[in-house]
């Protein structure tokens, strides 16, 4: 019960319940409580001007303190900032208060929990909501979240395949299962890496080679043409049957064009809900001097490099040999935007003939087609240092139409060898190392933690969002 506004009370903003059976209520002067710094981050502080903190004055003039402050031990409000300031705008010396059995200082976590849940019921702006939603959120979690989205998004979905006319392909015989068992072991260790191309899968199984037929101790499986069309036979007729999964090897050459249906509202929302703000990624590039980019030279290998590019939010193009005019266009306006100093272009190419050159012909079309001065390529993989420290198996002799065999010949010898040869996370390794070497680690290592505090900020918007989303739906089935 609040007492009347008399002289004996009017500057102790009225009396407190007896405390024989509450211990907890007291008066509190208005000088020893100090209000949470947690409050002004989270919540808009009490303005003079505003009417309705200025009525609030008046009824405590008025009427005192009808509800008792919460506060910590230690004199921290809990609940109760705009009466603590209504009440010294209206002379108050002290204020009856209920106390918490504990110090703020002792436990911030709590105190912050319960300084959200005394504000429940109050009308709250968008941006309060959102930082209410961020008491709960952990930075590394919410960054983790973000980071699976972006690797997840980074590998390419097995494609569907066009097989033609419908026909029957021959069963696996009992003679090729321990082709087939070394095929589904590779395809085990290298999970990680699918989709994987024939190559990759190839070059793997030299490292235990299986008998392509169990009844010929000679068949033993090599680095030639005959090996290789065994193998593609095989894994076409093991995905036919089902023995390996289609989305176990990569085949860029078929796309198909799909388009995103649902059977309704409610699962699209559901389904919206579930990822809402996963595709989130800070550019990690925008502290660097430079602009860097990679250029891959086949498709059976960008799936491999695609990660490591996704982990820096660099650039990646797929050139398919000499890329055409387009991709470069894209890359010099891309480099251009950025108006940064100069332009790295990290080259991933085979080591033959054209891997050697690819290189160099980008940079000079960059240089002398599109007037970019200051353009750096760099030769991440594969050279012939990496050849040596790995002991990489030769695909094949250079090819006799090549315009640019008889230069490699003279200075590498005949034989030429694939990326495909190298173990998908010796080339990741290596890409990364390369891409480390070119750009400043510490203001890149300072973008991922800001990130982390963008991933917590997108967090908690999830929250609220899906949150106010409910509401919304509730209110849309009450009106119905």
């Amino acid at each position: 019960m609040t007492l009347p506004r008399t002289a004996k009370n009017r500057k102790t903003g009225g009396r407190a319940r007896k405390n024989d059976h509450d211990p907890f209520l007291v008066r509190r002067s208005v000088h020893t409580l100090r209000p949470a710094p947690e409050n002004d981050q989270i919540y808009r502080r009490p303005d003079p001007d505003d009417p309705d903190f200025r009525a609030l004055v008046a009824s405590i003039e008025r009427d005192g303190i009808r509800e008792p402050l919460v506060v910590t031990r230690d004199g921290f409000v809990v609940s109760g900032h705009r009466r603590l300031a209504a009440a010294k705008a209206a002379g108050l010396t002290h204020v009856p208060c209920r106390l918490v059995p504990y110090n703020r200082i002792d436990d911030i976590n709590r105190f912050v929990r319960e300084l959200r849940e005394h504000n429940r019921q109050r009308e709250k702006t968008r941006d309060e909501h959102v930082r209410e939603a961020l008491i709960d959120v952990n930075a590394e979690e919410a960054h983790a979240r973000l980071r699976a989205h972006r690797i997840a998004a980074s590998r390419i979905k097995a494609p569907e395949l066009a097989l033609g006319a419908a026909r029957r392909r021959s069963k696996i015989s009992a003679a090729r299962r321990p082709m087939l068992d070394a095929v589904r072991k590779v395809l085990n260790e290298r999970r990680e890496f699918w989709p994987m191309s024939d190559r990759a899968v190839h070059y793997a199984l030299l490292n235990d080679p299986p008998l392509i037929h169990a009844r010929k101790p000679g068949s033993i499986y090599a680095n030639d043409a005959r090996s290789y069309r065994a193998l593609t036979e095989l894994l076409t007729r093991a995905r036919i049957s089902g023995g390996i999964p289609f989305a176990a090897i990569h085949d860029p050459t078929r796309p198909v064009t799909r388009w995103s249906v649902w059977s309704g509202v409610a699962a699209y929302v559901a389904e919206e809900l579930a990822s809402l703000f996963d595709g989130y990624a800070r550019d990690l590039m925008r502290s660097q001097a430079h602009h860097v980019e990679i250029v891959v030279e086949k498709n059976s290998v960008e799936p491999m490099i695609r990660p490591v590019a996704a982990e820096f939010t660099i650039p990646l193009t797929s050139g398919r040999g000499y890329a055409s005019l387009p991709p470069r266009a894209g890359m010099v306006e891309r480099y251009e935007n950025s108006a940064k100093t100069d332009l790295i272009v990290i080259f991933v190419t085979d080591f033959d003939p054209e891997g050697e050159s690819i290189a160099e012909s980008f940079a000079r079309s960059l240089r002398d087609d599109f007037e970019v001065d200051r353009v750096r390529p760099i030769k991440a993989a594969l050279t012939a240092q990496q050849i040596k420290e790995f002991d990489l198996p030769a695909a094949m002799t250079a090819k006799q139409g090549s315009s640019r065999r008889a230069g490699f010949v003279q200075k590498h010898g005949e034989h030429v060898w694939e990326l495909e040869s190298l173990h998908p996370a010796e080339l990741q390794r290596i890409v990364r190392e390369t891409v480390e070497s070119a750009i400043d680690v510490e203001a890149f290592n300072h973008e991922v933690e800001a990130e982390k505090e963008d991933a917590r900020y997108l967090a908690g918007l999830r929250k609220a969002a899906i949150a106010a989303i409910g509401d919304l739906a509730d209110t849309e089935d009450d009106d119905d």
